[in-house]
């Protein structure tokens, strides 16, 4: 089933369209993407990425078409922020990666439909 130009997409859509405009982002911003949508059998890390310093970089990504239910990167709790460092330390493992320096980031992204996507980075979030 396709979609018609004037309806709104569908949360996946949505989700996949915010990530995809995070990594470029990210890229701007002079990280290398490493990893987009990395999933093990206890969840899912969005973004890894790699700063011009050599540090990881685990981002987690938020994307909402409105305010209506507070801002996306209010969506990371404490049990959230807790698995991504956990499935940080299985993504490490898997790509053989010792112990380095990591931050942890949130894209926030609000994207009503209608104007430019509006991209919040808060580097170090949790």
């Amino acid at each position: 089933m396709t979609r018609d130009r004037c309806s709104a997409p569908s949360p996946a859509e949505l989700g996949r369209m915010g990530e995809d405009l995070a990594a470029l982002f990210l890229e701007g911003q002079g990280l290398v993407v490493l990893s987009r949508n990395w999933r093990c059998p206890e969840g899912e890390l969005d973004i890894v990425a790699a700063d011009r310093g050599g540090r990881l970089v685990v981002c987690e990504v938020k994307t909402r078409s409105g305010p209506d239910f507070g801002k996306p990167s209010e969506a990371v709790d404490y049990v959230k922020a807790t698995r991504i460092r956990r499935l940080t330390h299985r993504w490490r493992a898997a790509h053989k990666v010792a112990y380095c320096d990591t931050r942890f980031d949130i894209i926030s992204i609000l994207w009503p439909g209608y104007g430019p996507a509006r991209v919040e980075h808060l580097r170090g979030a949790f």
